[in-house]
């Protein structure tokens, strides 16, 4: 490997440490608890989890025994900004082999009821740790990756022997990520932005039927962050008990482990009318702008926002294509010339137009961003829409 490739490869590590994000554990049990049949007997592997501050981690090793798992394993990323320094489940003095200093892995093959109160929980995942010199062990990392790295030559042997990886990747590296889940073929339920459904890598997967949407999508979601984490709007930090949470909207669940919701059909009820629903000007489908909107009459495509595959279901349409880009999707027309008028009216350079669907208007939307060009009229594209057709 080249040195330049080497420095690539350290400087995503670096940028991977600056959206490390911790789940709720609320959060967590609101979506897990639809698996957990699909837990049973299963190896269950957080790669992207300090096991101390981790909230995957305490979920499934307080219910270790109620799940039924085989084995769970959790490894630690060095250098993260949170390790050891402000949500500790256990206090770090006098686990065996363990120091906040220094990433590592922990596996549990049992949690035994220590205390005799006919239950186990995090208590007896303590005493497991204090006393069991194979639970955890340091990791090395290698000449590429650092040590808890997803991508080290350590995690990538720990991901071969998973059946389920569970846990919440750095979005950052939200691409290499699935792209090595799905090398290795392993059944996984993470969390990610809503955006990444647009990504070529991703929308492949998704088209295939080799990913889908879990259950708790959407909405807004708080996570603890590093306390020098810079949050510029108010309004999407707060600080509890001194510990630092960032708030993120549009935040989903992605999974190929089956999911009722998925089978489920959406009800239609609105018919097709021509003046309700437009035509793209380059590409011969209509527009739809709510998912409730779907017409039930219509045999053609359909484009609709990405929010779709919260309630896609496989059977019932089928996805054709991504209008966000050419590499997607190739429009039947070119624009010449284009130009685009931005909300304070400026005209800059409208090449972007070629690139995604557009809705063609009569009258200049003022106040809005929209594009012309010597061919055409006034074009709007809208959001990133999914190419639907009826099955």
């Amino acid at each position: 490997m080249t040195n330049k490739s080497l420095s690539g490869n350290l400087h995503k590590a670096g940028v991977a440490k600056k959206d490390e994000f911790y789940t709720q554990l609320a959060d967590i049990e609101k979506e897990l608890k639809h698996y957990k049949d699909q837990f049973r007997d299963k190896v269950i592997f957080c790669n992207c989890d300090d096991p101390f501050e981790s909230n995957f981690f305490k979920y499934f090793a307080a219910n270790f025994n109620s799940l039924k798992l085989k084995k769970l394993i959790a490894t630690s990323y060095k250098p993260s900004p949170i390790t050891g320094g402000q949500l500790p489940m256990f206090e770090m003095e006098g686990l065996k082999g363990l120091s906040d200093k220094e990433p590592f892995k922990i596996e549990i093959n049992e949690v035994p009821d220590v205390d005799k109160n006919g239950a186990t929980g995090l208590s007896d995942v303590e005493w497991l740790l204090r006393h069991d010199t194979n639970a955890s062990v340091k990791l090395k990392g290698d000449r590429i990756y650092n040590a808890g790295d997803f991508r080290s030559k350590e995690c990538v042997k720990l991901l071969e022997e998973a059946d389920i990886v569970v846990t919440n990747p750095p979005f950052s590296l939200f691409r290499e990520y699935v792209a090595q889940l799905m090398e290795h073929n392993k059944k996984f339920l993470i969390l990610g932005s809503q955006n990444a459904i647009t990504y070529k890598e991703t929308f492949r997967f998704i088209k295939e039927n080799r990913m889908w949407l879990g259950y708790d999508n959407g909405g807004t979601k708080w996570f603890q962050v590093p306390n020098d984490y810079d949050i510029p709007t108010e309004s999407r930090k707060k600080v509890e008990n001194g510990i630092k949470y960032f708030s993120m909207g549009s935040v989903v669940w992605f999974t190929n482990l089956d999911t009722t919701k998925r089978h489920e059909e959406i009800v239609l009820y609105k018919k097709h009318n021509p003046e309700e629903y437009p035509k793209y000007d380059n590409y011969d489908a209509i527009e739809i702008s709510k998912v409730a909107d779907i017409p039930m009459n219509w045999n053609g495509l359909m484009g609709v926002p990405i929010t779709f595959l919260d309630k896609y279901n496989p059977s019932q349409f089928e996805i054709v294509e991504l209008g966000n880009s050419r590499e997607n999707f190739t429009p039947n027309k070119d624009y010449i010339n284009p130009k685009k008028h931005t909300k304070d009216g400026k005209i800059v350079n409208g090449g972007a137009i070629n690139c995604v669907l557009a809705i063609e208007v009569e009258k200049e939307p003022y106040g809005s961003v929209y594009y012309t060009s010597d061919n055409s009229k006034y074009l709007i594209p809208p959001y990133a829409r999914i190419i639907i057709k009826n099955k």
